[in-house]
């Protein structure tokens, strides 16, 4: 009888130790990062483990999803949210965390882009991404909102990671998107939080990848630094100084992509040497 008492007891013990883990687990904040190839951690060789959301999250001990994709637009990340698992874990989000626009620039004709920018200091095309990303933003809160009407947006700013001839016109490009995404906020009062990630990574030394477009180990941790700092001034966390639980690694053999872009740069800026040149003389 004693054994028979004991072991109900055991039993309601072990019940109510796994309700209280259940309803721990429960109780975590559900933190969901959306986005490119910045937001999956592409600068590291480890992202799973390093990546700016993943510090955020066990930093302020949140339960974390990541379903960024390399290359993805706002036109991808539109199709990606009808994807059953992505819109259900949007559902169930308290924190939905956003990277995303620069491709908008990158994915297009980027020689052409610098073309305009540095030769004929031409941004038209430029005004035009920029709506799209505009109108397209406006689609994406919109159907986060219909599927979560309460959840926190916060959506990440677009950093100039480029210097030289190619920096002035990368800040062009970003000055556009970044006006699109102030522009909303402030005409949708409450609707998104804007985490500047573009003042926080300022060094071109230490805050990117070899391929000077992702940031590096230091640059994820700066990130993560500043959305922590703006979930805690929104209330939405208790931390502002990261927990790094594994220290990230820099992804090396990329710069490939550094050099075209430095040789479009120099000699897009020739060519617009020549064009003033001659320019003056017909003048």
């Amino acid at each position: 009888m004693k054994r028979r008492i004991l072991s109900v007891f055991l039993c309601v013990a072990l019940l109510f130790c796994t309700l209280s883990v259940l309803a721990a687990a429960t109780d975590k904040t559900r933190y969901v990062v959306l986005g490119d190839s910045i937001a999956y951690g592409s600068g590291l060789s480890n992202p799973r483990e390093a990546v700016y959301g993943r510090i955020v999250a066990d930093t302020d001990g949140f339960a974390y999803e990541n379903y960024a994709v390399p290359g993805h637009t706002t036109a991808n990340l539109l199709h990606r949210m009808e994807n059953e698992t992505v819109a259900e874990s949007i559902r169930k989000a308290d924190i939905v965390n956003i990277s995303i626009g620069g491709n908008n620039f990158l994915l297009g004709n980027l020689g052409g882009l610098l073309y305009d920018g540095i030769v004929k200091t031409d941004y038209t095309k430029f005004d035009e991404i920029a709506k799209g990303f505009s109108d397209d933003l406006h689609e994406i809160v919109g159907r986060l909102r219909d599927l979560n009407p309460d959840a926190a947006i916060v959506l990440q700013t677009i950093y100039n990671p480029q210097t030289s001839y190619v920096g002035d016109v990368y800040q062009n490009g970003a000055d556009r998107i970044n006006g699109k995404m102030f522009e909303f906020a402030e005409e949708n009062p409450g609707e998104i939080i804007i985490a500047d990630v573009a003042s926080a990574l300022t060094d071109p030394d230490t805050d990117f990848a070899e391929d000077r477009i992702h940031p590096s180990a230091a640059g994820n941790e700066k990130i993560a630094r500043c959305i922590l700092q703006t979930l805690y001034d929104n209330g939405l966390g208790d931390a502002t100084e990261p927990v790094i639980a594994v220290p990230g690694t820099d992804l090396r053999g990329t710069g490939g992509f550094t050099q075209m872009v430095d040789f479009y740069g120099w000699l897009f800026h020739i060519l617009s040497v020549i064009r003033n040149l001659f320019a003056g003389m017909r003048v």
